[in-house]
């Protein structure tokens, strides 16, 4: 049964997946290039921070956060224009600025006010993020290679997930090691479309968006990790290669296979009742990370369930799950998924 989607008040985080209808690969270098150009100007316009990011040949993950909707709330006029300039060009402000000289002035603060509410009921929402990034997109791709029809599948899954660093480098992690899961590099940093190697590399958008993560450890000193790049890049690599470094099979005949368990291995692992160290499940398809619906520690999963409890079955008494299969030490799911979570 496919739940509602749930959404947060407040700074929120969610893990957010899209795939391409008929598992087409449509995302070559070109079309890439423009995804991660329109989610910038989407970033900006919406004031979403990326933490990271990858696009695939026939799919998109990203790491979010959502502003609070107070802040959004409170934007004034001239930082409203100059959004709406990001998004949709020098001629749409120029147009906003003569709507806004044409008013009455006996109904111009309610009439102004009226016409920045139109703009600030799209910015922050998650949904309309969404359906922004995708439907731009799709715009753009149809009107390139002059097809019609629905570019996506279905709609886009989300994972909301605890704003601590825990969480959100398990996600992160998994978001930024798919070309390596897919056999594409040996080296993440060697896959421009994801938020790491952008980091690497010096965007300075990417960095701050790791950064940010950091931020959130308990453990930190307080320092400006998104500056300081030099040791947040050097503990999130750590994660990347040093949890994550892992055996690689060999298949009959000696040919050596790609790095990391297969579905099969975990399986018979965890059949034998074993968990695999994390690092290790994280460069195998997790579907814990994008069907399970919030993910955290049981305080935050039991949150979440309470505040969303009429969206559940009466009989569910509880809302914290165990994911299986991997030693995720405190992190809960709310959706315990009943086929194979490593499919």
């Amino acid at each position: 049964m496919r739940l509602p989607r749930i959404k947060s008040d407040g700074i929120a985080h969610y893990h957010c997946l899209s795939r391409i209808a008929g598992q087409e690969h449509v995302f070559g270098d070109v079309e890439k290039e423009f995804f991660v150009n329109l989610l910038q100007k989407l970033r900006a316009f919406h004031g979403v921070e990326i933490l990271t990011y990858c696009v695939m040949s026939n799919h998109f993950h990203l790491l979010l956060e959502m502003p609070d909707a107070l802040t959004t709330a409170d934007l004034d006029r001239e930082e409203i224009i100059r959004r709406v300039g990001i998004l949709y060009g020098r001629d749409a402000v120029e147009a906003l600025r003569g709507e806004l000289s044409r008013v009455d002035a006996t109904q111009r603060l309610q009439r102004e006010e009226e016409i920045f509410d139109r703009y600030r009921s799209q910015m922050g929402d998650l949904s309309v993020f969404m359906k922004q990034l995708k439907q731009r997109f799709s715009i753009w791709f149809n009107r390139r290679m002059r097809r019609k029809g629905t570019l996506w599948e279905d709609r886009f899954k989300s994972l909301l997930v605890e704003s601590e660093d825990k969480a959100l480098l398990t996600v992160a992690a998994y978001i930024d090691l798919n070309p390596l899961r897919a056999g594409i590099v040996t080296r993440i940093e060697d896959y421009r479309w994801c938020g790491y190697a952008s980091a690497v590399a010096g965007d300075q958008e990417a960095r701050k968006g790791l950064g940010r993560i950091f931020d959130r450890a308990y453990w930190v000193s307080g320092e400006d990790h998104a500056a300081n790049w030099k040791d947040t890049g050097a503990s999130y690599r750590l994660l990347l290669y040093g949890e994550g470094e892992i055996r690689e099979f060999v298949e009959p005949g000696g040919r050596p296979s790609r790095p990391g368990f297969t579905r099969e291995q975990v399986q018979e692992e965890i059949a034998r009742g074993g968990k695999l160290p994390l690092g290790q499940v994280l460069r195998i398809k997790v579907r814990y990370l994008s069907d399970g619906v919030a993910l955290g520690s049981t305080v935050f999963v039991e949150e979440v369930f309470e505040r969303n409890r009429a969206r559940f079955r009466s009989r569910r008494t509880s809302g914290a799950r165990r994911m299986g299969g991997a030693d995720w030490g405190d992190l809960r799911v709310i959706r315990a998924l009943r086929a194979d979570p490593f499919a």
